[in-house]
């Protein structure tokens, strides 16, 4: 499944970055589509089939699956 993440701030990408390529998942830092919006402007977009609960972090505002139909928000920050 590919998915789509979206963060406060830049550091916060670079940051989810780093800790997705420890992991082993290939990761690419991306400008959020407008549809999306982000608070930072920036985005990751990556591929897993592994269970997506472990690569939520602290530094992710939303989370969205993308499918041949768009994407579907499937986590929001309780961060206001």
């Amino acid at each position: 499944m590919d998915y789509i993440a979206t963060f406060f701030t830049h550091s916060g990408a670079v940051k989810y970055k780093k800790y997705m390529t420890k992991l082993g998942v290939d990761i690419e830092l991306l400008p959020v589509p407008r549809r999306l919006s982000s608070d930072c402007g920036i985005g990751a977009r990556f591929s897993t089939s592994r269970d997506i609960g472990g690569f939520i972090s602290e530094d992710i505002d939303k989370l969205f699956a993308v499918g041949k139909d768009g994407e579907r928000l499937i986590f929001r920050s309780e961060n206001l």
